[in-house]
């Protein structure tokens, strides 16, 4: 084999993804038909479950050091913000910060990590068996060459040929309403003018070197096809029609039209190819959720698809990637569609009355504390869950883990999120289980990091735990309340084979999975 993975697109998702599977020490390469880096950017946030992944390895500050953070984010752009400071979590925010930037920042680490990037490639084909793929790339040159790999993953966008490729469907509706947006270095300098448009539904950004974005929807152009590009006038002139200014607009940097196309793929993964991104599911980019829901792909799908290569995951576990992932997607979809009705209903005049009132009603639910951090925890993805393999599971099983604070014994004080820098499983002891590090050692020592902890912050999803397994994502695999040290000891090691493969040592009472298996396997 040339590699053990081509990944095909280098935007978000193939950087984080590719990034997951150096930090296993999977041979990766990306191929991307652009040559040169992108330099506009659709997507400018970053979403807190988004920023928990890169703290979960390390890579938070550097976000942070570049981006500006606000509290809260929008559904629908409806008046009553949605309250990310109020979830519990440590990046209770959202992060401003261009797709480019985000970008650049991922692909520093991939370089970092030894991933291979090869721009100006084009997929020209792509076949594969039982040993694995062999994709066809047109090069910079227009010469064909072939590339030979264990897993070949699409990340190249909503036109995705390896999704193509691989007879994977996409169905879903086309658009049937389209927006504008723009990045321009001279608006109105009058507040005023800026804050009449907003309360008239045009989003407006500051960005990075003095731009500022402006999006809307123009009842008299939002039937215009997204490939039909936008001039300076028409959004000097939707603008007026929309709140009587053009806002100054002028020197504009890019010009854009998007439309509500909504398509989910049918699977995520066909045989040994896998699609993650934009590949797998698009959307009205309604909350900013598109590039987010990709990196969350991408941080789910490595540490599965690594351990398959690695030759250590326990039977279906890489099928749990479609098993977990797609329901995600599915959501995201769904509250999009919802977010586009509400905007796009108060656009049309037979249901402008109706859709105001609709509206109206929904931003006096937001400000129901319930029903604020519930789609709060939707929209920022701290809300996903993933179902547990029984139903006997506690309920932390699925779930994020907690970044609490622990002291650890031996070492200083530290954060649950400081322990998974370099993408194993770490296991969490507040029991004090005298014999737990040593078992887990002998038979899991290269892929789970033990932990007794002899003291913690408390937290209420926490009281009465003795042990939890935390999977590379951050998301809890196992979880005990039991304070009955032989019952904690065959349930550990069902959980570690389950989730972690086999014992090398030959610790547990089992070495074939049956907790991950029943549940995902095809």
């Amino acid at each position: 084999m040339d590699t053990d993975v081509i990944v095909v697109g280098a935007g978000p998702t193939g950087l984080m993804l590719a990034c997951e599977l150096a930090l296993a020490g999977v041979r990766t390469r990306i191929v991307e038909r652009r040559t040169e880096p992108q330099r506009d950017s659709r997507a400018l946030t970053l979403h807190p479950r988004s920023m928990e992944l890169m703290d979960l390895r390390g890579l938070a500050p550097r976000f942070l050091a570049l981006g500006k953070t606000v509290p809260g984010w929008h559904f629908a752009a409806l008046d009553t913000q949605l309250d990310f400071a109020a979830l519990d979590s440590r990046h209770g925010y959202t992060l401003f910060l261009a797709q480019a930037r985000t970008e650049a920042l991922l692909a520093e680490r991939a370089h970092e990590l030894g991933v291979e990037i090869s721009r100006g490639y084009e997929t020209a084909g792509l076949s594969q068996s039982a040993e694995g793929v062999e994709v066809e790339l047109r090069g910079p040159g227009g010469g064909i060459e072939t590339v030979r790999a264990k897993y070949a993953v699409g990340c190249d966008g909503g036109r995705s040929t390896v999704r193509e490729a691989a007879g994977i469907g996409f169905p879903g509706t086309d658009e049937t309403v389209t927006g504008v947006l723009g990045d321009f270095a001279v608006v109105d300098a009058d507040p005023g003018v800026l804050d009449a448009a907003r309360a008239r539904g045009v989003l407006i950004v500051p960005l990075e070197g003095g731009l500022t974005r402006f999006v809307c929807m123009d009842p008299e152009r939002m039937r215009t096809p997204a490939a039909e590009p936008v001039t300076l006038e028409e959004f000097r002139t939707s603008l007026k029609r929309i709140c009587g200014s053009d806002c100054g607009v002028d020197g504009p940097r890019w010009l854009s039209r998007f439309g509500n196309a909504t398509r989910l793929a049918a699977s995520y993964r066909s045989g040994r190819v896998l699609l993650a991104g934009d590949a797998a599911h698009i959307h009205f980019p309604a909350a900013g959720q598109g590039l987010n829901t990709g990196l969350q792909d991408a941080m789910n799908l490595g540490w599965k698809l690594a351990a398959e290569i690695n030759g250590r995951a326990p039977s279906g576990l890489l099928d749990s990637y479609d098993a977990e992932r797609r329901p995600v997607g599915q959501a995201v979809t769904e509250n999009t569609e919802v977010q586009t009705l509400l905007a796009e209903l108060t656009l049309v005049p037979r249901y402008r009355r109706p859709a105001t009132a609709l509206r109206k009603l929904f931003d006096e639910l937001l400000g129901m504390e319930e029903v604020n951090r519930r789609l709060a925890g939707l929209v920022s993805a701290l809300g996903t869950s993933y179902p547990p393999a029984t139903v006997d599971a506690d309920p932390l099983v699925g779930r994020r883990m907690p970044d609490i604070g622990l002291t650890a014994s031996g070492s200083a004080a530290v954060r649950v999120y400081e322990l998974l820098p370099h993408g194993r499983f770490v296991l969490l002891d507040f029991a004090g289980d005298p014999g737990l590090r040593e078992a887990v050692g002998a038979g899991w020592s290269s892929r789970v990091t033990a932990v007794t902890v002899t003291q913690h912050d408390e937290h209420a999803d926490l009281d009465g735990v003795t042990e939890v397994l935390v999977r590379p994502d951050g998301h809890v695999a196992w979880a005990t309340r039991t304070a009955d040290a032989d019952a904690r000891r065959y349930g550990r090691a069902d959980a570690l084979a389950a989730w972690a493969g086999p014992s090398s040592g030959g610790q547990g009472r089992r070495t074939t999975v049956t907790r991950v298996g029943p549940a995902y396997a095809r």
